[in-house]
């Protein structure tokens, strides 16, 4: 099987493996003490105002802070804004109604891409605020990480992401779970049988997206629910609830 943990399908599988997250985040946080209490593949944080997203993984560590991990191939959009928003809506997430401000937990985005974000020839990124006068650090508790496979400068983040992008690469002695989990699901039975259902859900949810995209616009258009549910091949009660959840109905 080609796919590797950098990609999607893949990434998901081994997440579910708490070792896996946690020694990772130990890489690339560079803290081996680093331990995660639990963690969420393909956690959804919504957003009852606007656009929702499925996190690739949410991490409680146990110095309380929350850690989301996603990972990326095509540079294709505006990853620091993409950033932006993930941590935005973690925080919300992840926040109960009347909490203090001083309460809001600590959040971290880690981005993993295939590619050099910034293009300035360095494998680990990491983007603070700073006072524009004084030049001081200012922490407000949001942290933004960046690692990426483009560039290998020989540190134990570029050994690990020749593991997520490169076939036929395990690191035993640098990176057990992560070799581990790799292996099980490209090389043993089990594990490429469980990548198949995967990719084939992925594909189904992927349609059925791609249908309700459809419905909610010809909803816009004031087409009868009977004939957006004839044009894509979803029941009227689907389409129905497409339109109340988008108050469109």
């Amino acid at each position: 099987m080609s796919l590797n943990p950098i990609d999607d399908a893949l990434f998901q599988k081994m997440a579910e493996d708490i070792s896996f997250c946690q020694e990772i985040l130990q890489v690339i946080l560079g803290d081996k003490e680093l331990r995660i209490l639990d963690n969420v593949p393909q956690f959804v944080a919504k957003n009852l105002q606007g656009r929702s997203c499925t996190l690739d993984v949410k991490c409680s560590l146990g110095n309380g802070r929350i850690v989301n991990i996603e990972v990326q191939k095509a540079d294709d959009d505006d990853h620091q804004r993409r950033v932006r928003y993930n941590g935005a809506l973690l925080t919300t997430n992840v926040t109960d109604p009347g909490d203090k401000f001083k309460d809001v937990p600590d959040v971290i985005v880690v981005f993993i891409s295939r590619f050099d974000v910034f293009k300035s020839g360095k494998a680990l990124y990491h983007v603070d605020r700073i006072v524009r006068e004084t030049g001081k650090l200012a922490d407000n508790g949001f942290a933004e990480i960046y690692v990426n496979a483009e560039v290998d400068d020989g540190s134990d983040v570029a050994l690990l992401m020749d593991v997520f992008t490169e076939d036929n690469v395990y690191d035993d002695n640098r990176f057990p779970a992560t070799s581990s989990r790799k292996r099980r699901f490209k090389t043993t039975e089990e594990g490429v049988s469980e990548m198949c259902e995967v990719i084939e859900r992925n594909r189904a949810e992927g349609r059925a997206e791609g249908r309700a995209e459809v419905a909610i616009e010809l909803l816009k258009e004031k087409l009868s629910i009977e004939m957006i549910a004839r044009a894509t091949k979803l029941t009227v009660e689907q389409v129905k609830e497409i339109g109340k959840k988008n108050a469109l109905i």
